[in-house]
């Protein structure tokens, strides 16, 4: 195949994982939607004696709508894990139509789709072992976003690596730093729907109502907490190896300096400081919660500015993506 087929393949599989994607995203909406319960049904749940035969012949009715729950659950993971498959053709791709072939992160266009495939990646992963069902929505609702800010605003012709980026700790320093990126967004969505859910429940408690349908799908806080602690405590010690070790060492090889007060080096090392505070409080001072949640997000906004903002924000940075900003 020529560069431009290639480039033609990237195209049309990024056009076809955002429509898959997008499918997706419908079908966990409408399996969230499937969850609605009627009041009446609900107040036979736990009901004994001479209510059990009310609720022998509610369960026939309530077998439909939980297969169709269930039906809607499993389609959602497929179509996730297909549209991931062509976001991964995407990728390989990009860097089949380069001249030299080349990894797919030469410019921001590349590496926000990069970024998007890890966190689908990890997600469809971590499915099953972390029951991750009710995250689908969020997750795939992130990827098609930022998907259309890629096509629509970030799109760059391929072209060969700068001399800068033509390295191979271009490899080992951005997957490190993709790979944590996705974590991070990841625990990042747990610890909104930690927000969300406690400021629910304080509210149906205070109306002695019950919690909103949608929500019931969430785990509980104590598990919502756990799940963000364990996500951040995979993905800091990566985003450390990406950040303080690979990057200053590829400093020094493309501008003969360890560290050069750089834009992004400077938010990449206030992100890190931001996770290892986040740990640290966690480990010592027993912060869960709110405040961790809180803190995990002043986290994952400083993350993305540093991937997004500083390439738009800063006429300086030598880590600008688009090729003809980077100086080496």
């Amino acid at each position: 195949m020529s560069n431009t087929a290639w480039e033609t393949l990237s195209n049309q599989a990024v056009a076809t994982a955002g429509i898959v994607y997008f499918l997706a995203l419908v079908v966990y909406l409408a399996e969230w939607a499937s969850l609605r319960q009627p009041a009446a049904d609900r107040e036979l749940v736990g009901v004994g004696g001479g209510a059990e035969p009310a609720a022998s012949a509610a369960a026939p009715a309530a077998g439909a709508p939980a297969a169709r729950t269930a039906f809607l659950g499993r389609l959602g993971i497929l179509l996730t894990a297909l549209a991931c498959a062509a976001h991964f053709v995407a990728l390989v791709g990009r860097g089949m139509a380069a001249d030299p072939n080349r990894v797919p992160w030469g410019n921001m266009y590349e590496f926000t789709l990069s970024g998007t495939f890890v966190v689908a990646l990890l997600y469809v992963v971590l499915y099953k072992k972390f029951a991750l069902g009710w995250m689908g929505p969020l997750v795939v609702g992130f990827v098609v976003a930022t998907l259309m800010v890629a096509v629509i605003w970030l799109y760059d012709a391929v072209a060969p690596l700068t001399e800068a980026l033509n390295s191979p700790w271009l490899v080992i320093h951005v997957i490190s730093a993709v790979i944590a990126t996705g974590a991070f967004t990841l625990g990042g969505i747990a610890s909104v729907m930690y927000l969300v859910r406690m400021r629910a429940e304080r509210r149906a408690a205070a109306a002695e109502r019950p919690l909103s349908r949608w929500l019931d799908r969430v785990p509980q806080l104590d598990a919502l907490d756990r799940l963000a602690y364990r996500v951040h405590a995979f993905a800091f010690p990566v985003w450390t190896f990406a950040v303080l070790i690979t990057g200053p060492i590829w400093a020094h090889e493309a501008w003969s300096r360890y560290w050069n007060w750089d834009p992004k080096e400077v938010w990449a090392f206030i992100t890190w400081v931001v996770y290892a505070g986040y740990l640290h409080a966690r480990a010592t001072a027993g912060w869960k919660g709110r405040k961790a949640a809180l803190l995990a997000l002043v986290g994952v906004a400083t993350l993305w500015f540093n991937f997004i903002g500083i390439n738009y924000f800063s006429t300086t940075s030598q880590h600008a993506y688009a090729a003809e900003r980077i100086v080496p």
